[in-house]
C-alpha cells in the first residue's frame, strides 16, 4: 500500500487575483516596524531579508518607496575588513549575505559604494582544494555556497577570480541518480539545492552537464493535485517552491512541463487578503512575498516585471549593469 499523498485543499473563497498594492504596503511597513518581535527575531538573516524585500518591490515597480540612503548605510556598515558582508551589524561575514549585499547594491546601481575588490578576495578565500566553497571561516560546505560564490562574482564581472573547473567538478559530484542535486556528495535531492546547482551551472556555462529530461521529470513530480509544488517527495506544497522548482525548470528549458494555471491559482490562494504577503500554503503562516511574486513573474503574470531565473533579480536591472549575456533570457 502506497504512502498517502500530502496536499492541501484550496477553498472556493480563496483569493484568485493578485493583490499588488497590499503586498507593496506589507513590505514597506515591515521595514518600518523595527521594534516588532518578528523584525527583531529575524536579525540573523537581515541582509537577505532586505534583498528579498527590495527585489519584490522592484518586480512590482515600487522600489522608489524604499529608503535607499538608509539601506546603503546599513550595507556599508555590514562589510568587514576581509571584504565579506554579515547578516547584520556585529554578526560574522558569510557568503550568503555577501551575495545578498551585492544584489542590493546592484539593484540600486551602487556597487561603487563599497570595496568590491575586497569582496572578490573574500569569495576567493572561501574556495577549498576540491573546488567547493565554505560559507564562512568556520568551514561548512554546501552547494548553496558554490552558487552564492559564482553569482556574486558574476555580478561583479570577476568570475575568473576562482578555479571554475574545480568548482564545477565539485557541484557535478553532488548530482544524484534521479538527476537532482544535494548539498554535498551523497546527499538527497532537494528543490532548493537543485536551483542552486542549476543556477551555478548556468553561470559557469555548464548546463549541458545536466540531464534536463531526467531532472525535469523529478521537478515536475513536485506538483501536487492542488497545483502547489513541494521540495521533496511526500512533503506538503509550499509557496516558496513556486520559485525554487519553477526557476529550475526555466533554467533547464522545461517550464512548459507543469500545469501553469493550477500553480498560478495555488500561489494566488496563498495571499493574505488583510495584510498583504503570502502564506506558505493556503491557511498557513505568513512568509515573504518574493517567492510568490517571482514565481508569478515566471508564469507571465501581468503587472510584474520579468525576473531572471538564475539570479532572482529583475531582468532590466541585470541588462543595465551588463551581466553576461548568456544569463539573460
Amino acid at each position: 500500500m502506497g504512502t498517502p499523498q500530502k496536499d492541501v485543499i484550496i477553498k472556493a473563497d480563496a483569493p484568485h487575483t493578485l493583490l499588488l498594492e497590499k503586498h507593496s504596503d506589507y513590505i514597506e511597513s515591515y521595514g518600518a516596524k523595527k521594534d516588532d518581535y518578528e523584525y527583531c527575531m529575524s536579525e540573523y538573516l537581515r541582509m537577505s531579508g532586505v534583498y528579498w524585500g527590495l527585489t519584490v518591490m522592484d518586480l512590482m515597480g515600487e522600489l522608489q518607496r524604499m529608503n535607499k540612503e538608509e539601506i546603503l548605510a546599513f550595507i556599508k556598515s555590514c562589510q568587514h575588513e576581509c571584504g565579506g558582508f554579515s547578516a547584520s551589524i556585529g554578526h560574522d561575514p558569510h557568503v550568503l549575505y555577501t551575495l545578498s549585499a551585492v544584489q542590493i547594491l546592484t539593484l540600486f546601481d551602487s556597487l561603487s559604494e563599497v570595496d568590491t575588490e575586497k569582496v572578490v578576495e573574500y569569495v576567493k578565500s572561501l574556495q577549498q582544494e576540491d573546488g567547493s566553497f565554505s560559507g564562512d571561516k568556520w568551514g561548512e560546505i554546501d552547494t548553496r555556497f558554490s552558487f552564492c560564490a559564482v553569482a556574486t562574482l558574476a555580478l561583479l564581472g570577476k568570475l575568473n577570480a576562482v578555479n571554475i573547473e574545480k568548482a564545477v567538478e565539485f557541484v557535478l559530484s553532488c548530482m544524484n541518480f534521479d538527476g537532482g542535486f544535494g548539498c554535498r556528495p551523497g546527499s538527497e535531492s532537494h528543490a532548493g539545492q537543485i536551483y542552486c546547482c542549476s543556477g551555478f551551472l548556468a553561470v559557469t556555462n555548464q548546463l549541458h552537464q545536466i540531464n534536463a529530461d531526467l531532472l525535469g521529470w523529478w521537478l515536475c513530480e513536485r506538483q501536487l493535485p492542488s497545483g502547489g509544488l513541494n521540495g521533496r517527495p511526500e512533503k506538503l506544497p509550499d509557496v516558496c517552491y513556486s520559485w525554487w522548482v519553477l526557476a529550475s525548470l526555466k533554467i533547464i528549458g522545461r517550464l512548459h512541463w507543469i500545469d501553469r494555471e493550477k500553480l498560478r491559482l495555488f500561489i494566488l490562494a496563498c495571499q493574505d487578503e488583510e495584510t498583504g504577503g503570502f502564506a506558505d500554503r493556503p491557511g498557513g503562516s505568513i512568509s515573504h512575498p518574493l517567492f510568490g511574486i517571482a514565481g508569478l513573474s515566471l508564469l507571465g503574470e501581468e503587472g510584474i516585471k520579468p525576473v531572471n531565473p538564475v539570479l532572482c533579480m529583475p531582468e532590466e536591472v541585470l541588462r543595465r549593469v551588463g551581466v553576461q549575456p548568456e544569463l539573460l533570457s
